[in-house]
């Protein structure tokens, strides 16, 4: 059944949308200005609680108006609850999270000590008010993900900025998102770098069968709530819209993305023009040749940066913290929430389209004549390092000798 926009007379081209999905209420967030309000606001509006994850958190504008924000909630007797990922929150000093503790609030590193568990990241980003209401997506805490600059402090977006999304939920399904983190909080107080523990912790999540599927990945031999939801989806699906920062899926996935197009169906892919990291454009783009023969149609964002994760087949909208690679895929911990709606599938769509028009086409005449030797030296280069050395080395650290 079509869900349909919540208050449609009070929409506004450019406005968040509200959707009512199975008793909960969703609306995706793009704009930085956006997504930095509908976060701010969740914090200042919070009674009881609130449950952070973020795998970056800087020492930057935006880090410390949401660490005051946080610290101001526990003055008001809000149980404030936040992780950060070792990895990725290194760059803050180690007591930039000090007074959030000295106020009341819980606050704990994911995998703290160098271990081989160091290889093996939490990707996640969840915000958690009252157990009712939450936003997840792709951004971090830092300035760059909300287009604020440290000279001015001007929050107009940016070709510096990254391009983002957000998801923020409304409605019992949060309570599910919240029952995670608590197993997630348990982990890192109790087995914290138990590569074990956690491997099992992922296996046995149990992701709902309904409209609503709160995909756990991470360490596994086996495939992932998350790999395994998307492989089915694309083996059934017959149009597929994917928009991620860095893709290059194993030949598993890339043979069902290509197999898609091939039997008739549609595939658009919109990728980076602009990265911070040029070994996972080269990766991908060593894969472009594949795709383009299955008549899968291919675009490069190019206005900024692109951090986007949203994947839609047919009427079945992914959105979260996972990119398109091995390592998200089976390695780092990552959240993908599937939402089985053909109105919520149509409007996430209609974002996609918004970057589309900002894209690049990759036409098979721009690819060959990008297709230099050189360049597809780097790109075979990129792609074993991206793929192939990043991915074995940290299983074999983490999983034993694979055969």
């Amino acid at each position: 059944m079509e869900n349909t926009p919540v208050n449609n007379l009070l929409w506004q081209p450019g406005q968040p949308q509200w959707f009512d999905v199975g008793g909960n209420r969703l609306r995706l967030v793009r704009a930085a200005d956006e997504r930095l309000s509908a976060l701010v606001h969740m914090l200042e509006r919070a009674d009881e609680s609130l449950k952070l994850f973020f795998y970056m958190f800087e020492d930057d504008l935006i880090g410390r108006k949401i660490l005051s924000l946080l610290i101001t909630a526990c003055e008001r007797g809000v149980a404030v609850e936040m992780m950060v990922d070792s990895f990725g929150s290194n760059g803050a000093p180690r007591g930039f999270f000090d007074p959030l503790v000295q106020a009341g609030g819980k606050f704990r590193v994911f995998s703290p000590r160098f271990s081989t568990s160091y290889f093996v990241r939490n990707h996640q980003k969840m915000i958690i008010a009252d157990d009712c209401c939450a936003l997840i997506g792709g951004f971090n805490i830092a300035d760059e993900y909300f287009a604020v600059h440290q000279q001015s402090g001007d929050s107009a977006q940016s070709d510096e900025s990254w391009e983002d999304l957000g998801l923020e939920i409304k409605g019992p399904e949060v309570a599910n998102l919240a029952s995670y983190f608590r197993l997630l909080s348990n982990w890192v107080y109790q087995d914290n770098s138990n590569m074990r523990s956690l491997r099992k912790m992922v296996r046995h999540w149990e992701a709902g069968n309904g409209q609503f599927q709160w995909l756990l990945g991470g360490p596994s031999n086996r495939l992932s709530h998350w790999a395994r939801a998307i492989k089915n989806d694309l083996e059934n699906g017959s149009r597929l819209d994917l928009v991620t920062a860095y893709f290059s899926p194993g030949q598993g996935l890339l043979r069902r993305i290509g197999g898609l197009s091939k039997r008739g169906g549609q595939s658009r892919i919109i990728l980076p023009g602009k990265t911070d990291n040029r070994a996972t454009m080269g990766a991908s783009r060593l894969l472009y040749g594949y795709l383009l023969k299955r008549h899968a149609r291919l675009f490069e964002f190019q206005p900024r940066r692109l951090h986007t994760k949203l994947v839609v087949v047919d009427n079945a909208v992914y959105v979260g913290s996972a990119n398109f690679d091995l390592r998200s895929l089976f390695i780092n911990v990552e959240m993908m929430l599937r939402i089985e709606d053909a109105g919520f599938a149509g409007h996430a769509r209609s974002v996609i389209d918004i970057l589309h028009e900002n894209s690049e086409t990759i036409t098979p005449a721009l690819h060959k004549s990008r297709r230099t030797f050189l360049n597809r030296l780097r790109w075979t280069i990129s792609y074993f390092v991206v793929n192939t050395l990043d991915y074995r080395v940290t299983r074999r650290f983490n999983f034993g000798i694979v055969k």
